[in-house]
């Protein structure tokens, strides 16, 4: 029926540590060009002493970063304004000088001089 036999796993390849030049250079080349060619890849992978692999990962882990970054500073844009709305309703209550229920519960809001 089945193999008993186990397959050996695939070695995982470790990590590689980018010198700072490397980094620099890579994130230089980011700012202005997200998407390599195969030439640019072969080009930046000989002048930086990298594998054409090692470039590709690279730039799909930072365009993943850059894409988290946007997203977040999306979410802060957004909550910042809700909390700047609640800023200004909020002082616009604290113009209010009386807060008062009436009997059928509604609130009502009257100013007092």
């Amino acid at each position: 029926m089945f193999n008993n036999r186990q397959q050996p796993k695939k070695k995982r390849k470790s990590r590689t540590a980018f010198t700072n030049h490397q980094i620099f250079e890579l994130e230089k080349r980011f700012l202005y060009q997200k998407y390599l060619s195969p030439a640019d890849r072969d080009e930046i992978a000989q002048s930086l002493g990298l594998t054409n692999a090692q470039v590709i990962t690279w730039f799909q882990n930072r365009r993943a970063k850059l894409k988290r970054d946007m997203e977040e500073l999306k979410k802060d844009v957004e909550h910042s304004k809700v909390t700047s709305s609640s800023k200004h309703i909020i002082e616009n209550i604290h113009d209010l000088r009386l807060l008062k229920k009436s009997k059928d519960g509604k609130i009502l809001c009257t100013m007092m001089p």
